[in-house]
């Protein structure tokens, strides 16, 4: 059987043909009879669909990925992952880069595409983190989530809570969760 894995980082993921839908596209072209998706990020091999699809995997089959960077972030976790399914019989097609072999080719092409992708990783991060450091020089900058609403609308619904509605009318009213009311209210 031909399983195919997709996979992105956070629900929003869509640039350079990494969305989800553009993953599934590109697997069910393949041909793929199974498509597992998932949003986890690719930091951890620890991702609850993708270890039970390897656990589900039996000999003969196919696992399908769109790209590398999708499959396994470090070279070493990369490369044993692969190893592993090469010693249960189970074939590894990776679509931008072709069928990975069990030759020493096979698995040399493997070791140095997952060392770049693990490259570009840290790359990513390297890039993130002096655009913080830079974007905390200015005095405005805020670290973190912007806030969804801004004070006034805070504090007309904790008005509204004052007044005497109940949670579920001003979340109805604001689209101000609950939760937030609360948390609102206890830094008042």
């Amino acid at each position: 059987m031909i399983y195919g894995y997709a996979r992105v980082s956070t629900t929003t993921q869509g640039r350079d043909g990494n969305s989800l839908e553009d993953q599934v596209t590109a697997l069910e072209k393949y041909g793929c009879q199974e498509i597992v998706k998932e949003a986890f990020t690719g930091k951890t091999m620890e991702r609850p669909k993708f270890l039970s699809l390897l656990e589900q995997l039996e000999e003969g089959d196919t696992l399908v990925v769109s790209k590398l960077d999708r499959f396994a972030r470090t070279a070493i976790e990369g490369v044993q992952t692969v190893r592993e399914l090469f010693e249960r019989g189970i074939r590894v097609h990776i679509l931008n880069m072709g069928l990975i072999e069990n030759t020493l080719t096979g698995n040399l092409i493997l070791t140095v595409m997952l060392a770049f992708a693990e490259y570009e990783r840290g790359m990513i991060v390297e890039r993130t983190q002096t655009g913080k450091a830079v974007a905390r020089q200015d005095p405005s900058f805020k670290d973190g989530r912007p806030k969804k609403f801004t004070s006034e609308q805070i504090d007309l619904a904790l008005s509204l809570l004052a007044e005497g509605k109940t949670y579920r009318q001003i979340t109805t009213m604001t689209g101000i969760s609950k939760s937030t009311l609360i948390r609102a209210k206890r830094e008042a």
